[in-house]
């Protein structure tokens, strides 16, 4: 079962990322999630560079995210900070890759921390 769930999520984020693509203008906003904790970055994909990242493991989250009561709130809070480090690096438009999974609980929860936060896709 779970290898199965694995390799259609694969399945699905070739085929996200034949058509997605980060340039140094508009990166691309790539959200990982594990069982416990959420991680994303914006990438310029022509140089193959990460220009920021945040997740729910980072010190400068720490307060916010043991006072958050689910993991949808945590995602939220990693959103609106990786919009505030994008702005800071004069960054306000990208693409989002929601890196195969489905665009439902925590990764729409990151999705729209960023929009709240300052960024448009």
């Amino acid at each position: 079962m779970i290898n199965r769930k694995k390799n259609s999520r694969i399945r699905a984020k070739i085929k996200i990322r034949k058509t997605i693509s980060g340039t140094p203008e508009r990166p691309r906003l790539t959200v990982y999630r594990s069982l416990s904790n959420v991680y994303a970055q914006l990438v310029d994909d022509t140089t193959g560079n990460t220009l920021v990242s945040a997740s729910s493991v980072s010190k400068e989250l720490a307060d916010e995210i043991k006072n958050a009561k689910s993991k949808v709130a945590k995602s939220k809070i990693v959103g609106s900070l990786l919009a505030k480090k994008a702005l800071e690096q004069k960054i306000s438009s990208v693409v989002f890759d929601r890196n195969g999974y489905r665009y439902h609980g925590r990764v729409q929860a990151v999705a729209e921390g960023a929009r709240e936060g300052g960024l448009k896709f």
